[in-house]
């Protein structure tokens, strides 16, 4: 590489810092633009691009069959890469495609992976994801202290972008937790969940692992992971009626659109909707 490698990391080693110190970007996104423009630099073979060779990676990914975010990230990336050498360049961003869910579990095949597991543990971390919709990450963040068993809520303190939220839980899934928390006792502030050998927080790599393995128990043809069971409450609460405005606080979502993909991707449901309050004209 024109430049050599040991330039590079230095480079990048700068770029970081600089992120860290004037901006307001998480460690985790601070990594992921250092590691678009180390990739950018290996593809064009040099850390100090022509502005045609910036312009021919750019178009090489906008004509890639990279995902949207893929694109836009990197593109993102380059852009403050630049402004922070000094340079200010900025590109147009695709369109960004029409989101459907097209993958969730109906109410029969939930019920059948809690069905699958094979003891309390197991059927109390199923349970909570399929009932509550956190995310995986914010479900082995919780302690004991974060669940209100007596109004069936979750307290998530460390929710997507540092948020705090409030969230629904089921009378069901409170008691097959405090079931859990009989035979797994622990104190207020420990973590919900925690490795059986040494009682180590659960990781999130764990959690997939768990839900694949229960999964793999049933006769379900489908990718089971985590995330599925939030996409399949929303969907399934949406099939029963609930209010948009309900799913999108029980997700926590910051943006009303984010929830309204679910509404688009259950065409069923405004169908529905309309036989029940079509007006009566013969």
């Amino acid at each position: 590489m024109k430049g050599g490698k040991n330039k590079m990391e230095q480079e990048l080693k700068s770029f970081e810092r600089n992120l860290h110190l004037n901006t307001n970007l998480k460690t985790i996104t601070i990594k992921a633009h250092s590691e678009n423009i180390s990739r950018f630099f290996r593809n064009i073979n040099s850390i100090n691009p022509s502005n045609e060779q910036i312009e021919n990676y750019v178009l090489m990914l906008r004509q890639s069959e990279y995902s949207y975010n893929h694109i836009v990230n990197n593109i993102v990336s380059i852009e403050k890469y630049f402004f922070f050498i000094g340079q200010k360049i900025t590109f147009a961003r695709p369109k960004k495609p029409k989101r459907l869910i097209k993958d969730f579990l109906s109410e029969s095949e939930v019920a059948k992976i809690i069905g699958a597991s094979k003891n309390i543990r197991e059927k109390a971390m199923i349970t909570l994801l399929a009932y509550s919709g956190i995310r995986n990450k914010e479900s082995c963040d919780l302690k004991v202290s974060d669940l209100d068993f007596g109004d069936n809520l979750v307290r998530v303190l460390k929710g997507k972008n540092s948020k705090e939220r409030v969230v629904n839980m089921s009378g069901e899934c409170t008691k097959i937790l405090l079931k859990y928390l009989s035979e797994f006792p622990r104190s207020e502030d420990n973590y919900l969940f925690t490795t059986l050998r040494k009682g180590n927080k659960y990781k999130t790599c764990d959690l997939r692992k768990l839900v694949r393995v229960v999964s793999k128990r049933t006769d379900i043809n489908k990718r089971v992971f985590p995330h599925i069971f939030r996409h399949s409450l929303a969907s399934n609460l949406l099939m029963r009626g609930a209010n948009i405005f309900t799913i999108k606080e029980q997700l926590g979502h910051n943006d009303l659109s984010s929830t309204l993909i679910y509404l688009h991707s259950c065409p069923q449901r405004a169908k529905s909707e309309y036989e029940h309050f079509k007006p009566s004209y013969i």
